[in-house]
């Protein structure tokens, strides 16, 4: 007979092996079901933990771009008719790569600004949104070890999806010329020889974003056919997004990159519905661009999406064609929306300027960046566990100011997230009203603080 300590003994030692191999086979089986590498490190996003924020503190939301106003009425207008059309088939699937009324008229615009005849039904593809056109060029133009250009600050998706198509992302920033008195985004400019330095045999491309998120960039002739000679010096193509094509101020111009000398035949261009119409949860974009480059989208597009919701591009493809019959002309939505932002913008940088922030002024889109130094005593950033300062900064005056802005080093790599850390980005896309409070809400929390601190001295 075995005495109960042995047996005991005996026992526990067996139920920790058994316990041990649960816990190897549930490690075994929790591997197995891990994130796949090319996406490991790309599971955190700025505008999911944001929102968040929004949701719980419930802030005056100027990080996020979208308008908080109404659509145009005969795009909205286009859309209730399309699904209460006559017409079965306005509300069943359409052709995978662009309903035709929506290619015709988008080969049609860009035709006529480009000054070249662009073939709707090989040379344009309608996405998800603005972000499945970079998803599928970048899906479909990479392979593994393949380099991309990318200019900094850049949105956020660029570098992730680089990445999570086998490429490796090389970078290059923007930095401004002058740090006082007035500064606009055309004062912010890369360095030639470092640009020039990236561009190698593995260089596959190059991402631009003209006008800039989020420094509301307009990237000049200059700085473009420097880029051009770099493409054409190594073969390599460009992506260029230009979802804020027609958001464009003053003295500034927006020059397509594909309309250069010899850059229509290496250049995949991205737009926006959402951005042209102020329709952004509609989520609708395009690429256009030479056969030969938007096929390899097009494989991407139909291993994927397949196509896009029917109504949503009749819509659009009927805001165009009404758009087209005004184009050039003062009631171009293309021109109101832009002469309807500008006072938005100016009373912006105002307001930033008088609390004592040091704004970039614009020249297109509708994103403000500020550098907050100055106010950097004015809150405890130390109360926030955040690594960078922009972050810390963000998320206190969410909390406790009741303004929401955006980090901007979510827009640069790693090693250059430093560049960011005192600044906060803006959305003057808002109604007056709402502008108007941002102001008086940051006019009341400076001037608090001024008066504890001129009482503590």
């Amino acid at each position: 007979m075995i005495p109960s300590a042995v047996f005991t003994r005996k026992f526990n030692l067996q139920h920790a092996k058994n316990y041990v191999n649960i816990i190897r086979n549930i490690s075994a089986a929790s591997s197995k079901f891990d994130l796949p590498l090319r996406y490991q490190g790309n599971d955190k996003s700025v505008w999911v933990d944001y929102i968040n924020l929004d949701q719980k503190y419930k802030p005056l939301n100027l990080g996020q771009g979208f308008p908080d106003f109404f659509a145009p009425t005969h795009v909205t207008d286009a859309l209730a008719t399309a699904t209460k059309s006559n017409d079965p088939l306005l509300n069943q699937y359409t052709r995978s790569f662009g309903h035709p009324r929506l290619v015709n008229i988008l080969g049609k615009l860009y035709s006529q600004v480009l000054n070249r005849h662009i073939d709707p039904f090989s040379e344009v593809l309608v996405t998800v949104g603005a972000y499945e056109a970079v998803y599928a060029a970048l899906q479909g133009h990479t392979d593994v070890g393949d380099e991309w250009v990318v200019i900094e600050p850049f949105f956020d998706c660029y570098e992730s999806l680089v990445k999570i198509s086998g490429g490796v992302p090389r970078f290059v920033p923007l930095k401004p010329k002058k740090t006082s008195g007035i500064i606009s985004s055309s004062d912010w400019v890369f360095d030639k020889e470092e640009m020039a330095s990236l561009f190698n045999q593995k260089t596959k491309g190059i991402i631009l974003n003209t006008p800039m998120n989020p420094l509301g960039k307009v990237f000049t002739q200059d700085e473009l056919e420097f880029i051009a000679d770099l493409a054409k010096k190594w073969n390599a193509i460009v992506i260029s997004d230009e979802v804020y094509e027609w958001m464009v101020y003053e003295n500034a111009k927006h020059i397509r990159i594909a309309s250069l000398p010899g850059m229509y035949d290496r250049t995949i261009t991205i737009g926006s519905a959402g951005k042209t119409f102020s329709i952004t949860g509609w989520k609708l974009g395009w690429a256009y661009g030479p056969e030969k480059l938007l096929h390899n989208l097009k494989v991407v597009h139909q291993n994927c999406v397949y196509t896009c919701a029917t109504p949503l591009q009749e819509a659009v493809a009927v805001g165009f064609e009404q758009e087209l019959e005004r184009f050039g002309q003062p009631n171009s939505y293309f021109n109101t929306l832009s002469q309807e932002l500008l006072p938005k913008r100016d009373f912006m940088a105002k307001f930033l300027s008088d609390i004592g922030m040091s704004p970039s002024v614009p020249d297109g889109g509708f994103f403000m960046i500020a550098n907050w130094e100055a106010l950097a005593d004015q809150v405890p950033l130390h109360e926030e566990p955040d690594e960078f300062r922009d972050y810390r900064f963000t998320k206190w005056m969410t909390k406790h100011v009741g303004i929401q802005g955006i980090p901007p080093s979510t827009f640069y790599c790693p090693e250059h997230k430093h560049l960011g850390e005192d600044l906060v980005r803006f959305c003057f896309i808002k109604k007056d009203e709402n502008l108007q409070k941002a102001a008086d809400i940051l006019y009341k929390w400076n001037s608090s603080y001024l008066r504890q601190k001129s009482a503590g001295a």
